[in-house]
């Protein structure tokens, strides 16, 4: 099965609902289920005839599966990532990438910055 290596970041606070890590190194398969489910079905191998590219979407909700300790409300909002919160890809804003349907690639960087502040 072939995967996407990248780098991924937190900050802004976020990184408290991420166990305290502001950097997480991951290698996500790059075929996964067309239906945003961050399980492959069994065998491994998402069916290419069912799956599609692993994008942002498919990031965003395998952080929020797998990695994500506390209150999900706060990074995740109606499948995507809540406002307040800047994407960046590559140091670039997401919204000029594709927003979640940029495909990942090796060597991206994701970078979660929160920009809410308690009040």
């Amino acid at each position: 099965m072939s995967t996407v290596s990248l780098k991924v970041e937190f900050s802004g606070g976020l990184e408290l609902l991420f166990n305290n890590q502001r950097q997480i190194k991951l290698d996500l398969p790059a075929q996964v289920p067309s239906d945003s489910q961050t399980v492959v079905a069994a065998g491994g191998q998402a069916d290419a005839s069912e799956g599609r590219p692993a994008d942002v979407r498919y990031l965003i909700h395998w952080l929020k599966d797998n990695r994500l300790k506390e209150r999900p409300e706060l990074f995740v909002e109606n499948g995507t990532v809540r406002p307040g919160i800047l994407v960046l890809i590559n140091d670039t804003d997401w919204e000029l990438e594709g927003e979640e349907e940029y495909v990942l690639e090796n060597g991206d960087d994701i970078v979660f910055i929160s920009t809410l502040h308690g009040g």
